[in-house]
C-alpha cells in the first residue's frame, strides 16, 4: 500500500487545528502526524516528525508563518508548506510567496479543496488558490513595481512563447487552462513551464510570477 501523507498541522488556534484534524482524518490517504500553536514549534515538531505537508498559519504569537516557513525551508530544501490566510487581513503573505511556501490557500477552502491541494504539494506540486494569485500579484505590481528591463540579468532571455505562458501562468491558470488558450498540448505547456523556471532560477510557479514581476515582465 502507498504510504500515507504525512500532516502537521500549525496554526494558534486550537479549535482550528482540531477541525481541521477531524476533517482531514477522512482522507484514507492523509495520517496527522501533530500539530503546533507557533513558529517555533512547527520547526521542533518537523525535525522530529519529518511530515510530507505543513498545513502553515501566518499570524501566529512568537514565530510567524512567515518567518517558519523560510526557516524550514533553508535547513530542510524539500520541506513542504501550504499557506493557510485570511488575505484581506494579512499583510504577511506577500513575504510568504518569498519565504517558499508550496501552496496558498484561503481559510474558507472546502475540505475537498485542501484535501485536494495537499495531494499536490505532497507529490511535489504547487497550488495558489487563483483568487489569491490575481490579488497578490496586482498588490505585488502597486507595491513594487518593476525596477530593471524585461529580461535583465536573466542567463537566457525568454522566447515569445515562453513570454505568452508566463503571462497565463501569472495569472493563476493551470496547465491545462494555459493549453487551451495558446492552443498547445498541456505536456507541452508543462515542458515550456520547466523551461522558464530553469531560465528565471526558482523552483516553482509561484516564484515564477513574482520573479517575473520584479524583471517588468507581462503578466
Amino acid at each position: 500500500m502507498t504510504e500515507p501523507i504525512r500532516v502537521l498541522l500549525v496554526d494558534d488556534q486550537r479549535l482550528l487545528r482540531e477541525g481541521l484534524r477531524t476533517l482531514l482524518e477522512l482522507e484514507p490517504d492523509m495520517q496527522i502526524v501533530g500539530e503546533a500553536e507557533n513558529g517555533q514549534a512547527a520547526l521542533d515538531a518537523y525535525e522530529h516528525l519529518q511530515p510530507t505537508v505543513v498545513l502553515m498559519d501566518i499570524r501566529m504569537p512568537g514565530m510567524d508563518g512567515v518567518e517558519a516557513t523560510r526557516r524550514l525551508r533553508a535547513r530542510w530544501q524539500n520541506a513542504r508548506v501550504i499557506i493557510l490566510t485570511t488575505f484581506d487581513d494579512d499583510e504577511y503573505v506577500f513575504e510568504g510567496l518569498r519565504a517558499g511556501a508550496l501552496g496558498y490557500l484561503l481559510k474558507d477552502v472546502s475540505g475537498a479543496a485542501l484535501a485536494e491541494a495537499i495531494r499536490k504539494v505532497a507529490a511535489g506540486g504547487a497550488l495558489v488558490e487563483p483568487s489569491i494569485a490575481r490579488k497578490v500579484l496586482a498588490e505585488f505590481a502597486r507595491l513594487a513595481p518593476p525596477l530593471r528591463a524585461a529580461d535583465a540579468g536573466l542567463p537566457e532571455p525568454l522566447s515569445a512563447r515562453e513570454r505568452e505562458i508566463l503571462a497565463l501562468l501569472s495569472q493563476g491558470l493551470s496547465n491545462r487552462e494555459i493549453a487551451a488558450r495558446v492552443s498547445l498540448a498541456e505536456g507541452t505547456v508543462k515542458n515550456h513551464i520547466t523551461t522558464i523556471l530553469q531560465k528565471l532560477g526558482v523552483d516553482d510557479r509561484t516564484q515564477a510570477a513574482l520573479r517575473a514581476r520584479e524583471l517588468g515582465l507581462p503578466s
